[in-house]
């Protein structure tokens, strides 16, 4: 048994830094609860370098089979951290001298920490363990600031979660009892070999319902909504990005390495989840006039491109290359667009946008720059993402499901153009000036930075793509 822990050092130092932060706080006054904030900070920074110091090594695993480390995990790990001291910064404003400000920093640790394992889960328990760990504290968080909206958002979120995980539980059962074996290489062999179809087929559209729980796709979707409206605008950016990126690499690595698709037609599963997800998702978002829920379908439709990669994940080359980097790209434009929301926090509609671009231009340049991104305009980073996926899909024979997706990205120019329309060409209205209030520098910091990060990557792709190069661990 290979029980080494040098090569989980990031996992180590968020955790490390969650059970610090948490006993610090208890002895911290409870208006001064900032130094949590800078260990969260300096955690994500320090799971960052870690991570960017042992990214040129060999691809391997972990106590067994269970936990790989390989490209996958890595390109996780760098964007899971990146984005979490990102929300971080966009919550210090609004969590500044809170009497709960450190469990709020440590939930936001514990989750991103979740995440990350999802993604390099190799065992269908410790993938289980994974979803679990993401999944509570993002309860919690939903629920953070215990008003109405909020109690119902986290309320909603937690039956969901509880069902779905319910459903995942039931499912790695049904799959152990056809494989007799959790570990993902030894279910492949044992799944194509002469495993009850019926029960593998049961049970593996079981893992993957949980697993759509925390990617936010068909058919479990209806949570998104209602806890990005409900919640804070830094957790409802979190909730709605961060859980995304360690759940769609761990569909990924299990479809891909543990489930031959000969047992299970499982690359028409999630083309057909893929379909559902991007077109419903956009036409919920055509007549929204709350910007949240606008965004939180707009999640939606791009879990439904995201999927595309998965559907074609053995069929194609470069379909887990195109995956990662379009997990990158979608991280860190998605929250460049909650970060302008964070900024003007009395502007609730489209509606109150009017006149964004000659009060606030720089803010203005950034919507446009991360709205115009979501739909894939170049020279954004999502662009070079769709256009990966898209090729990929083309390559590995679901050219239907590309064409729909192409339609899709087209309508979606709809609902994205109602809100820059009135931000840029509709002149301010009378005494609308205090729905236009910033909030404060650091979320506007958060939004120049997360919209100049999409476009330095899009710019910069030549020189990206080679670094999210690679298989995963078989």
């Amino acid at each position: 048994m290979n029980e080494r822990l040098a090569p989980l050092t990031p996992e180590i130092i968020l955790a490390a830094s969650a059970v610090a932060g948490l006993l610090a706080g208890s002895w911290l006054p409870r208006q001064r609860q900032w130094p949590v904030r800078l260990l969260a900070a300096a955690a994500c920074l320090a799971a960052l370098a870690s991570t960017a110091l042992t990214t040129a090594g060999t691809a391997t695993t972990d106590f067994g089979s269970s936990y790989a480390i390989d490209v996958a995990t890595d390109t996780v790990r760098i964007v899971v951290a990146a984005a979490t001291l990102l929300v971080i910064c966009l919550s210090a404003g609004v969590m500044r001298a809170h009497p709960r400000e450190t469990e709020f920093y440590v939930l936001l640790l514990l989750a991103a920490l979740g995440t990350i394992l999802l993604a390099g889960a190799n065992d269908l328990l410790l993938l289980f363990a994974g979803y679990l760990l993401a999944s509570v504290p993002g309860y919690a968080l939903a629920g953070f600031g215990k008003d109405a909206p909020g109690t119902e958002a986290a309320l909603k979120y937690y039956l969901m979660g509880a069902l779905f995980g319910i459903a995942m539980l039931a499912g790695i059962t049904l799959v152990y009892g056809a494989g007799r074996t959790t570990s993902y290489p030894l279910l492949h062999t044992a799944l194509a070999a002469a495993a009850p179809h019926g029960v593998t087929a049961v049970g593996v559209i079981a893992v993957v319902a949980g697993l759509m729980f925390k990617i936010g796709g068909v058919p479990a979707q209806f949570w998104i909504p209602d806890v990005t409206e409900g919640t804070s605008t830094p957790v409802a950016a979190f909730v709605t990005t961060v859980p995304k990126l360690g759940a769609l690499a761990a569909l990924l690595r299990l479809l891909s390495v543990a489930v031959p698709a000969s047992a299970v037609n499982w690359p028409l599963l999630v083309a057909v989840l893929a379909a559902a997800s991007m077109t419903l998702g956009n036409f919920a978002a055509f007549f929204q006039t709350s910007v949240k829920r606008l965004l939180a379908y707009s999640t939606i439709s791009q879990v439904g491109y995201l999927l595309m990669a998965v559907a074609v994940g053995t069929r194609s080359g470069t379909a887990p290359r195109s995956l990662l980097f379009y997990l990158a790209a979608y991280a860190v434009t998605n929250l460049a667009a909650f970060a302008v929301v964070a900024e003007l926090p009395d502007a609730r509609t489209i509606a109150d946008y009017r006149g964004l671009a000659s009060r606030h231009p720089g803010l203005a340049a950034v919507l446009l720059l991360s709205l115009l991104g979501l739909v894939g305009t170049p020279p954004t980073a999502v662009f070079l993402g769709k256009l990966q996926v898209f090729t990929a899909t083309i390559d590995g024979g679901y050219g239907w499901l590309a064409g729909l997706a192409v339609v899709n990205t087209v309508a979606s120019l709809f609902y994205y153009l109602r809100w820059l329309v009135a931000a840029f060409l509709r002149q301010p209205r009378d005494g609308g000036a205090e729905a236009l209030q910033p909030a404060g520098r650091w979320v506007a910091l958060v939004a120049y930075t997360a919209g100049a990060a999409s476009l330095a990557m899009g710019i910069a792709s030549a020189a990206i793509l080679p670094l999210v190069n690679g298989h995963l661990i078989r």
